[in-house]
């Protein structure tokens, strides 16, 4: 017998308001100890997949994140079924069932909440097994926990004898009365936690509800993933549950009593009984008896009270007699009218006011942050600060200096009013004193004090000078000096032209894409100032090098690296891929190719946007810095850049509504930002950041990001809503 454990993540927990919502629903809290229910729930069952079985979870998109991570830190692996929405039990359920009789054949699903509180694994393990041969043998086998006494908070099942045997009726909540009787004639708690072979569940399911078995069938992939997103063919399913569907109609369905101490946690009060859901700083009045639950930060005092739930979070307050604790989903239900975001929580921000969110975070922190610890007296500009606002670097990199001048220019034009003008003015020219060389080029390195640490011009800083200039040019910073400096600085890049077309970069790899990707920005910005001429005819060159060479024709990914004809460094693709790059350039190629009316660039611009999305971790949400040639996921750490370029592309080329592609583009971006205006920059696979220093030229990505959410969305810097 291979047995399948299969968590069911579904459901917000409206009674455990307000600690329960559905951006953190209860099966990820910390109810009753120090790991949450989910938790507890998956390091119950995994010991069950011994023999060649495998924990499944069955979620919504939305829980991703936080399955991921709490798995993690269990060192649990699982298969992840992700609902685009949610269809009840009866379609979570075949889910799994579908996953498992594909792999094994004769596999029994074992089905359990996530959110269920079972102090005893041991116990729970020895019912299963105990159940385990009925089920192998068809029989549907659902638990029913003999009562500690009358509760109307549970359903019931009645057994026709003592022992395994078959149901003889399932029954609802009762009331008081009739859980008395209840209990006296010897029926059991309905636990809703059941096993049965999966081929048997889906043979029930084609004949009681034929149409959940069709939808979910197809909307499984076939795919060896740990985190499988279900197709839409799922919506198709009726909403139904798994009790209306089979269990009430099923001549299978067993019943097996068992004793193992169970609460399926449905309200503040069973949540008291368990007498281990107290948290943060309690001080009561000798004699109080509550169950009290402080948000980090706060403390509650009581003097003269008993039997009340006081649960205290960071926006609302709950305190409720514990003998009305099943009052609450009525509460809640009033106030989803008065103040829905306070029911619902966080995940009820739309797109709009994400994006609102993210402008306030630049222009009251980001910007002012750098502004003032980012730059040194003599008006360069730092590398990097760590987590106390300091300078943590030596050095002063060209691509830096030239990113902030940019990105303080762009705040400039986009209305932020810190000191932005002096800020370019002064960094551009500490950056004309120490980084340019006597052939106008830019040095690549120098020390924070000036002195030349790596002479070589590099192209990729050649085109960010371009792009500093350009920037300040247009917000008014010294236009007449700037542009003649951006007019040597292009004549001067003939010391990097390549006979075959295009541009060589200095050292190892000269013939690569990645400068000239920049190279195509920077003629963009001069050419929206200096319309036609030498900056249009650089740009046309460098997207003929694109079409030609850089775009692969038939996948349509961007290669990266190449031979001095322009051909790819290495069968097929040239190396790997960089979902980032994919999305940058599908950006630029979207820009140029609408001033040209260029049919081609749009076409490839979507290809490549498809290619980056390949490079999204679905377990994360996150791009990833490279694919394989394969152009397949094989590089687990995120970084943050590749989050910017993602979202700049699904915004220009309207990649989804406000639950679409953009939406989830903006929020794995978000993840990175850190309130006062820090950010981390590297994402393990695991989840966590990199706790180092946060890198200044993570500010370009950012503002370009921040700037193309404007436009698109139409920000309202006042604080508005967006048009």
């Amino acid at each position: 017998m291979v047995v399948f454990p299969v968590i069911l993540c579904g459901g917000a927990g409206t009674r455990l308001w307000p600690a329960s919502r559905p951006n953190s629903p209860k099966q990820f809290l910390d109810l009753v100890g120090d790991l949450s229910l989910f938790q507890e729930t998956a390091r119950r069952v995994a010991p069950l997949t011994e023999g060649g079985g495998r924990l499944i979870i069955v979620a919504g998109e939305g829980h991703r994140d936080a399955i991921v991570q709490q798995l993690a830190a269990l060192s649990l692996e699982a298969t992840v079924l992700l609902e685009p929405e949610g269809r009840d039990s009866a379609a979570a359920m075949a889910a799994a069932a579908v996953w498992i009789r594909r792999r094994s054949p004769d596999g029994i699903a074992l089905f359990v909440a996530s959110d269920h509180h079972i102090p005893d694994a041991e116990a729970f393990r020895r019912s299963v097994m105990a159940g385990a041969p009925a089920a192998a043998d068809g029989e549907i086998v659902t638990f029913g926990v003999r009562p500690t006494g009358p509760s109307s908070a549970y359903g019931y099942i009645e057994p026709e004898s003592p022992g395994l045997s078959r149901v003889r009726r399932f029954v609802e909540k009762p009331d008081r009365e009739r859980a008395e009787a209840y209990v006296r004639d010897g029926f059991l708690w309905n636990s809703g936690n059941f096993m049965v072979r999966a081929d048997v569940l889906l043979a029930e399911l084609e004949a009681f509800a034929p149409e959940v078995a069709a939808a979910v069938t197809e909307a499984v992939p076939e795919t060896a993933d740990d985190i499988v997103l279900l197709s839409d063919a799922f919506l198709g399913s009726p909403r139904i549950s798994i009790d209306y569907a089979v269990m009430e109609r099923s001549a299978r369905v067993s019943v097996l009593p068992v004793d193992f101490r169970w609460s399926d946690l449905g309200a503040w009060d069973a949540v008291a009984a368990v007498e281990a859901g107290q948290k943060g700083v309690w001080v009561g009045a000798p004699g109080d008896t509550c169950l009290v639950r402080a948000a980090e930060g706060m403390v509650v005092a009581t003097a003269g009270v008993r039997d009340l739930a006081i649960i205290v979070e960071s926006d609302a307050v709950l305190v409720c007699s514990l003998d009305r604790a099943q009052e609450v989903k009525a509460l809640v239900d009033r106030i989803r009218q008065t103040s829905p975001a306070h029911a619902e929580g966080r995940t009820t921000a739309t797109l709009e006011q994400q994006a609102q969110a993210f402008d306030r975070w630049m222009r009251l922190e980001a910007l002012p942050l750098w502004a003032t610890l980012g730059v040194d007296e003599d008006g360069g500009f730092h590398e990097t600060l760590d987590q106390g606002g300091a300078n943590a670097s030596p050095f002063r990199r060209a691509r830096v200096q030239a990113r902030q001048a940019w990105a303080f220019s762009v705040a400039g034009l986009a209305g932020w009013t810190g000191p932005w003008s002096r800020l370019v003015s002064e960094g551009l020219d500490r950056f004309e004193a120490t980084n340019r060389r006597p052939d106008g080029l830019y040095r690549t390195l120098v020390s924070n004090t000036g002195e030349v640490i790596d002479d070589t011009a590099l192209l990729y800083d050649q085109a960010f000078a371009l792009l500093a200039f350009a920037g300040a040019v247009e917000a008014g910073v010294e236009p007449e000096r700037l542009t003649a400096r951006a007019h040597a600085l292009r004549e001067a890049l003939a010391a990097f032209a390549h006979p075959a077309g295009g541009w060589r970069e200095a050292g190892a790899d000269p013939y690569q894409a990645n400068a000239h990707m920049h190279l195509l920005e920077a003629c963009l910005a001069w050419e929206a100032l200096e319309p036609g001429g030498a900056w249009t005819a650089m740009a046309d060159e460098i997207v003929g090098l694109a079409r030609r060479f850089f775009i692969e024709p038939r996948g349509g990914a961007l290669r990266e690296f190449f031979e001095a004809d322009w051909s790819p460094a290495g069968a097929p693709l040239g190396g790997p891929i960089e979902p980032g790059h994919q999305f940058e350039w599908a950006w630029l190629l979207t820009r140029w190719g609408r001033a040209r009316g260029d049919d081609w660039a749009s076409a490839a611009a979507v290809r490549l946007y498809e290619a980056g999305m390949r490079g999204v971790d679905a377990a994360r949400g996150v791009a990833v810095d490279q694919l394989g040639e394969d152009v397949e996921l094989r590089f687990s750490r995120a970084r943050l850049w590749p989050q910017t370029e993602r979202l700049k592309a699904a915004l220009i080329l309207g990649r989804g509504g406000p639950d679409g592609r953009t939406a989830e583009a903006l929020k794995s971006l978000r993840r990175y930002l850190q309130p006062g205006g820090l950010w981390r920059d590297k994402q393990e696979s695991d989840g966590r950041f990199v706790e180092e220093p946060a890198p200044a030229s993570s500010l370009y990505h950012i503002v370009a990001a921040w700037i193309q959410l404007r436009e698109t969305l139409s920000v309202d810097p006042g604080g508005g809503a967006p048009s």
